[in-house]
């Protein structure tokens, strides 16, 4: 009998997306083009990083669907939710895992031991993302007096670059969450040791967050290109880069 495990890696990520699509597309994760981008997506994680790389994506993805949800009828009332009932689209999952495959593809191309490095940057890349979706989703249920990044003047809940307390603390504990897990999953050899690791992820995920509010709070409304989606993107690549860039910097091997 033939095994998932002996199967090209390749052909392997392309019968357990096709397999997961089948079983749970009616979930009110993704829509329908957006199960079709996610099997894409998943299929391309599975071939370039196996299925621990897949598996911390699809982690990512249901932390992110779960928080959605939660309280969706009082922030629907409030016109705060997301659209199409927190169901994602490809726009809002390319803009979510766009930086996060490119690492990927790159550990392919990348010489012996700069793995490990693209690693770190993609375990930051959606670690940010999902700190950012926690800190807004229940910030806006639970987040009670909100304040513009910028001027730290009281704000309308939702109003972009608006952060609380509540919802910064959600947001922290979804990016150590998640980062302990990745890292448990991926096992990157580089620097002192996983501590370490969690606290350099957990520090450059924030303050992407935070630069992500600041582009909200200034750019995010007045630039007319400048959509959720590329300022997610933005978020995904400064979380990387700092990752990265902090790791370098500090000598790790």
């Amino acid at each position: 009998m033939i095994s998932v495990a002996s199967l090209n890696p390749w052909w392997a990520g392309l019968l357990v997306n096709g397999g997961l699509i089948l079983l749970l597309h009616r979930l009110p994760v993704l829509t329908a083009r957006g199960w079709v981008h996610g099997g894409a997506l998943g299929t391309v994680l599975w071939g370039t990083m196996g299925w621990p790389g897949w598996l911390t994506v699809v982690l990512y993805l249901v932390l992110g669907s779960a928080v959605t949800r939660l309280g969706l009828k009082h922030k629907q009332a409030l016109q705060l939710a997301e659209a199409r009932g927190g169901r994602r689209g490809p726009c809002n999952l390319w803009g979510s895992a766009a930086t996060g495959l490119s690492l990927a593809v790159l550990m392919t191309m990348a010489p012996a031991g700069a793995g490990s490095l693209l690693t770190l940057g993609f375990v930051a890349s959606f670690a940010a993302k999902l700190g950012d979706t926690w800190g807004s989703e229940i910030g806006k249920r639970w987040g009670g007096r909100t304040l513009l990044i910028t001027t730290l003047q009281p704000v309308p809940v939702g109003t972009d670059g608006a952060v609380s307390i509540i919802g910064t603390v959600a947001g922290v504990a979804a990016i150590v969450l998640y980062a302990a897990l990745a890292l448990a999953l991926l096992k990157p050899s580089i620097g002192p040791g996983p501590l370490a690791q969690l606290l350099l992820l957990g520090a450059a995920a924030t303050m992407a967050t935070l630069v992500e509010s600041w582009i909200g709070a200034t750019w995010q409304g007045r630039v007319a290109w400048l959509t959720n989606e590329l300022v997610n993107a933005a978020l995904t690549i400064v979380a990387a880069l700092l990752a990265m860039g902090a790791a370098v910097g500090m000598g790790w091997r």
